[in-house]
């Protein structure tokens, strides 16, 4: 394999790896919400910390460690609306970024 064949491969992937990073954070950081005066990151932690909570209102930490009173039912259909917008926006930018590479 030649030199320029090598250094041009590993810029692509150095670029992918750069472009796949960015677009983590960018997806991660739409993950964030707010609700009840508090701030939440949507994903699994939180609806599984939702599913074990007692049907109702329920006392959680947010995202800053503050004790925040929430109805379940409320901020669960929230979180879990939020993380799949946030995936299915992520996984197709992340599909068409494949198809360029």
């Amino acid at each position: 394999m030649a030199t320029d064949t090598i250094i041009t491969y590993a810029r692509e992937r150095f670029d992918h790896e750069s472009a796949k990073r960015v677009m983590r954070e960018k997806y991660l950081a739409k993950m964030i919400f707010a609700h009840a005066g508090g701030l939440w990151k949507a994903g699994p932690e939180l609806q599984a910390t939702l599913i074990s909570c007692p049907n109702g209102e329920t006392i959680l930490l947010d995202l800053y460690d503050t004790p925040v009173r929430v109805d379940k039912q409320e901020l669960l259909a929230l979180s879990h609306q939020r993380w799949q917008e946030q995936m299915t926006a992520w996984l197709i930018d992340y599909t068409e970024m494949q198809q360029q590479r």
